[in-house]
């Protein structure tokens, strides 16, 4: 069934095809300025491929080819404000031939036949134009297939002979063209022996087309130049051999100069052949070509091809000589000269170069032949004969025969690349002597830039032969010329150093730290390679060491680390900046200055986290030398902060970084320890710093930073306990009461069922519930109900120990009681007062039972319970104020040392109160 429904699905799909072109066509052409034509015209060449003239049947062949005429004239015909692409225009011309071509068929007219052969060519043509040749052959065997089919028409026709022979020309002359084109076609291609069939078929008809003969040269010869640069020269030489003979078929049309043009392409295409079979054939081209019409640039390839046959110097100084007398240009007679140089014929080279100087002795640009005498003769170690050179260029300047101001810099620079190559080999006297032509040249009022770059480098010569007033005298010539020069200062900081000057030294060190640092786009130029001045912070570093100047050379190193973009190299400077620095530091009393260096320390350390953060090699985060690092700076930052103790915030710093630095290094049981420990004094001194907090804004930040630290450190310390036995480690303790002291004084919500199961923890000791206590109340926190269940705590656990602690309870009972009875006042709110006189009762009996409570606060509870007496006789609470008192009268009993100053005004004044409680009860019923 799928192949009986077939045919009509193609004929479907035909039809539907040629529908939607028809549409297309007549919009393209009543709207030629829509946005969508591109697209359009991409439509049209797709759905082209899909139709027939079957498809079409209800279209008549003049229909058919009235639009596809329009078509084509729409898309040749230039229109303003609608653009349209070559390939475009090309696959219009496309579905226009296809359309035209399908009509009339092997009933077509003359004329119909003789516009699809016009349409096929053009097309191609159009198509070979826009690089693809694949589809541009269609169509030429097309126009080829109808050229045949017209002339067997016109051969069926009688005709008169005149009509018959200028129709079978015309004919011809457009086979003429098909050829051509295919041509084209074939070497777009790269199928030579198909364009070059082609290509001869054309050749063969010149006799009868002589006007088409410079059309053929030219096109063979475009066939020779890109063939030529694809390296196939066998193929370039054969066109370029046909471009020259249909050349000289027709002198008229090609001149000498193009023959000659074509004969040196071939010349050079023999000659980069590189065979020695075709030095020869490259010789007669040449030969040739400068027979034609001489010119330099075939005087010049002459030269080569000898150079490269490697005939001997005597014809070869012939061919020299015959320059000569061509009346050649200077420029082009040193063009030669270098030549010959460069292919080591020297003996030809020096000679001719000689006569040159001669013949143009009188020309104002005689200093370019004299320079590259110059330089010819250095590169070729005639250090003597350049010399003398020289000398006499010096004398002209003198005398007035002055070189341009653009020769004087070609001179520099010849001179300033000899000296270079003798530096290079240690040889600092040979090269100074070559610098020291160049200073001649200088006159004393003529310095720029440059004049600054040559006493630097005369400066360095001289510090290599020791000289020292010499190289001085140099680096002042070139700071007062070209100050903001970072070789300059360089320079100035090595004078410095080897005098011992270190104040110079560090003076210049930093004007070369600010010019690193550009202010525009216009900065020094020396800049755009930040290696350059980064190379001269190492080399200053490494020259303050060798000479003793640690503290300039510790300066170098730090600009060094702050600018270089190697991280291994910072983290190299920044371990030598440590060592040279540490110990002065630490041996520096608290001051100003220390704590400057202190906060240098600290700008490194970050610079060294900064630096083992980033790409280290290519080396992953765990690799050993990144770790091997970190562990060398965690333990810097550690010492630096243990020194710290004065400065809590700075310590806090280091810690920080300590603990950052520790995590490229692999977790084990000393790298945890390590870790929790910095995060705890961190915690600390945040905690501490925001109870001196003066606003509630720093105050909230610092918490919540403490926070922060608390919560890594807890998970910190839950590893850690995976690794080991940690009972005694205070750590989670501490965790605990940081935690709370945050949560408490920044009156956190769930501050409640935090201490949940801080209560049920069977480890916390007294300390820590008396710790919660005071925190509890510690401004701005006020939670005086934890602080009560936190002291009760602490008193059971005191009273639980086999011996009890006096001193300890003691203290916990006075801040027990001083919670619930402040200024003599008892806080019924926190707890009733039979529970207050309870806790009084415990202390007297733990005072009675146990040795050693302390009298002051034996003292402390008397005044206390006498002073709740006195409060409640004001409230007319007369009973409980005698029970009060009467328990102060108990304290009192078991004071030692300080009874004999208390007892007898304590008993006068009980007797008092005990008259006035008999009064008062006489006269009124007081009910407790």
């Amino acid at each position: 069934m799928i192949c009986y429904f077939q045919p009509v699905v193609i004929w479907f799909t035909a039809v539907l095809s040629s529908i939607v072109i028809l549409e297309i066509v007549e919009n393209l052409i009543l709207r030629d300025n829509a946005p969508n034509i591109p697209e359009a015209i991409d439509r049209l060449f797709a759905d082209i491929a899909n139709i027939n003239r079957e498809s079409m049947a209800e279209i008549q062949d003049a229909q058919v080819e009235e639009m596809a005429v329009n078509l084509w004239n729409w898309a040749v015909t230039k229109r303003v404000g609608l653009v349209i692409s070559e390939e475009q225009k090309a696959k219009l011309r496309h579905v226009a031939c296809k359309l035209v071509c399908m009509c009339g068929g092997s009933a077509a007219s003359e004329e119909s036949i003789q516009r699809q052969i016009l349409m096929n060519m053009k097309t191609g043509k159009g198509w070979v134009d826009v690089g693809n040749a694949v589809i541009a052959d269609q169509f030429f065997q097309d126009a080829m297939a109808g050229l045949e089919q017209l002339y067997v028409r016109l051969m069926q026709r009688s005709s008169n002979e005149v009509h018959m022979t200028l129709q079978k020309i015309a004919v011809e002359r457009d086979l003429f063209k098909v050829l051509s084109y295919q041509a084209e076609a074939a070497c777009a291609r790269g199928d030579f022996q198909r364009a070059s069939t082609c290509a001869l078929r054309c050749k063969d008809m010149l006799m009868r087309f002589p006007k088409m003969t410079g059309y053929l040269h030219i096109l063979c010869y475009n066939f020779g130049v890109e063939t030529h640069k694809q390296n196939k020269y066998e193929e370039s030489s054969f066109w370029l051999s046909q471009s020259y003979d249909i050349g000289k078929m027709d002198k008229n049309s090609v001149g000498p100069e193009m023959l000659a043009k074509v004969l040196r392409l071939l010349a050079t295409a023999y000659l980069d052949w590189d065979d020695r079979e075709y030095y020869d054939k490259a010789r007669r081209a040449i030969n040739l070509a400068n027979k034609e019409h001489l010119n330099p640039a075939g005087v010049f390839l002459k030269m080569k091809i000898l150079l490269k046959s490697e005939i001997a110097n005597e014809e070869l100084l012939e061919a020299v000589m015959e320059i000569m007398h061509l009346d050649m240009s200077l420029d082009f007679c040193l063009n030669v000269a270098k030549l010959l140089m460069d292919h080591e014929r020297e003996a030809v080279g020096f000679y001719f170069m000689k006569i040159i100087c001669e013949r143009f002795k009188s020309s104002e640009n005689i200093g370019k032949a004299l320079l590259l005498h110059i330089d010819m003769l250095l590169q070729r170690k005639e250090e003597l004969l350049a010399k003398e050179k020289i000398e006499e260029i010096i004398l002209g300047q003198q005398t007035g025969r002055q070189l341009t101001t653009e020769l004087v810099s070609c001179l520099h620079n010849i001179l300033w690349k000899k000296a270079a190559r003798s530096f290079e080999v240690q040889n600092y006297a040979d090269a100074l002597n070559w610098y020291y032509y160049s200073l001649r040249f200088y006159a004393t009022d003529q310095t720029d830039l440059d004049f600054a770059k040559l006493r630097r480098n005369m400066a360095s010569c001289y510090l290599h032969l020791k000289q020292f007033d010499k190289a001085k005298e140099a680096v002042i010539e070139a700071e007062r010329h070209d100050p903001t020069n970072i070789f300059t200062q360089f320079y100035v900081f090595k004078i410095a150093v080897l005098e011992g000057n270190s104040g110079r030294a560090l003076q210049a060190i930093t004007t070369l730290e600010k010019l690193l640092i550009p202010e525009g786009p216009e900065e020094n130029e020396l800049l755009a390679d930040r290696d350059s001045p980064v190379m001269l912070l190492s080399l200053a570093a490494q020259f303050a060491l060798e000479y003793g100047q640690q503290i300039v050379a510790g300066k170098a190193l730090e600009y060094l680390a702050r600018y270089s973009e190697d991280p291994q190299q910072v983290l190299t400077a920044l371990k030598c900046l440590f060592r040279l620095v540490l110990p002065r530091v630490s041996q520096m009393p608290e001051s100003e200055n220390k704590k400057k260096e202190m906060d240098r320390l600290l700008t490194c350390l970050n610079t060294a986290l900064l630096k083992l953060s980033q790409s280290f090699n290519g080396e992953d985060s765990t690799s050993d030398s990144r770790a091997n690092e970190a562990h060398w700076f965690r333990k810097i930052a550690w010492n630096l902060a243990v020194q710290c103790g004065k400065d809590p915030v700075t310590m806090r710093e280091f810690f920080i970084l300590s603990y950052k630095l520790s995590q490229f290094c692999p977790s084990d049981q000393v790298i945890l320890i390590a870790q929790k420990t910095c995060l705890l004094m961190a915690a600390a001194v945040d905690l501490e710093q925001g109870r001196k907090a003066s606003t509630a804004f720093e105050q909230t930040k610092l918490l919540n930073r403490a926070l922060e630290q608390i919560h890594k450190c807890r998970e910190i310390w839950n590893l850690l306990k995976e690794t080991g036995d940690f009972s005694s480690d205070p750590c989670e303790t501490l965790l605990l009461l940081y935690e709370f002291e945050v949560k408490a004084k920044m009156n956190d919500p769930l501050l409640d069922s935090f201490l949940e199961s801080v209560w049920e923890l069977p480890h916390l000791e007294s300390k820590t519930f008396e710790t919660i206590a005071s925190l509890a109340v510690e401004m701005p926190a006020h939670y005086p109900s934890i602080a009560l269940k936190a002291l009760k705590r602490a008193l059971l656990l005191y009273k639980k120990k086999e011996s009890i602690d006096v001193l300890k309870y003691s203290k916990c009972m006075h801040n027990l009681i001083n919670l619930l009875v402040p200024d003599g006042v008892p806080s019924t709110e926190l707890c009733p007062l039979e529970e207050v006189w309870g806790y009084f009762e415990d202390a007297l009996s733990t005072i009675i039972h146990t040795e050693g409570y302390p009298e002051t606060e034996i003292l402390w509870l008397m005044i206390k319970s006498w002073n709740t007496g006195i409060f409640m006789y004001g409230r007319r609470k007369y009973v409980s104020a005698e029970k009060w008192c009467g328990l102060a009268l108990r304290f009192l009993d078991h004071l030692s040392s300080l009874k004999r100053s208390y007892e007898t005004q304590v008993n006068i004044l009980y007797s008092e109160l005990v008259e006035a409680l008999d009064r008062k009860k006489g006269s009124h019923f007081n009910e407790e």
